[in-house]
């Protein structure tokens, strides 16, 4: 089995995990403000030692692309990109909405609706909802089968959608179109996730060279004007 190190901070999370063949992988995990620039290696440092492991005994590193908060993508991505170059390691990208996808399907809601197709969708502020569609698959991770979208909670599609989770119901429930199958209204990406993707990419001999890593952005404004704050107040 390889040794992967995952990490994202595209949330309002600083996650890190670190995959150990069969046992049981090592994680941090935790809810920040700004701080994650200041955990993010002090953690790195502390899960390889405990697995009496160094960065080069790694056989790639992961990280969660977004989309997702702008500056936390991005911390994310270059803590990654110096990691890797230093160690000469490739890299995995994983998409934000591909990794909760993946966690999901230890939740008990999932078990017990065994949905064949379900809709992940996070807060993506401004007013908006990042989602995409899924579909369950028998022996490997669920298949996105739909674009990412970017778009107002009124736009939502829930065709054929039997289960529903994400940080959007809590955000924006009042304003989606009615969903009246199950929902997971508490889960959130973590660095579990991340690595759960990048362990079946591996396996497919994904992994890239670091020069490839990049963000994914889905959209291109990051923040409301000063003047569109103050007329949404009015």
């Amino acid at each position: 089995m390889a040794n992967i190190l995952a990490i994202d901070t595209s949330s309002a999370w600083c996650s890190v995990a670190l995959s150990l063949g069969d046992k049981a992988p090592e994680f941090r995990h935790e809810a920040v403000s700004a701080g994650a620039s200041q955990l993010l290696l002090p953690w790195v440092e502390s899960l390889l030692a405990n697995a009496k492991l160094s960065l080069k005994d790694l056989d790639a590193i992961a990280v969660g692309i977004g989309p997702g908060a702008f500056t936390g993508v991005r911390l994310g991505v270059a803590v990654v990109q110096g990691l890797a170059i230093s160690n000469n390691l490739p890299v995995i990208s994983v998409c934000s909405l591909d990794a909760i996808a993946a966690q999901i399907t230890s939740a008990e809601i999932y078990k017990k609706t065994k949905p064949q197709r379900f809709m992940i969708a996070v807060d993506a502020r401004m007013e908006e909802i990042y989602w995409a569609n899924y579909e369950s698959q028998a022996t490997q991770l669920p298949k996105r089968v739909s674009d990412i979208y970017l778009t107002k909670p009124e736009d939502l599609n829930f065709d054929g959608v039997q289960l529903m989770a994400g940080s959007a119901l809590n955000a924006y429930s009042s304003r989606m179109p009615i969903f009246d199958g199950p929902k997971d209204v508490d889960i959130s990406i973590s660095a579990l996730g991340v690595l759960e993707c990048a362990k079946q990419s591996f396996k497919e001999g994904l992994q890239e060279g670091v020069r490839l890593l990049e963000p994914m952005y889905v959209r291109n404004k990051v923040a409301f004007t000063t003047a569109e704050r103050e007329g949404r107040m009015r």
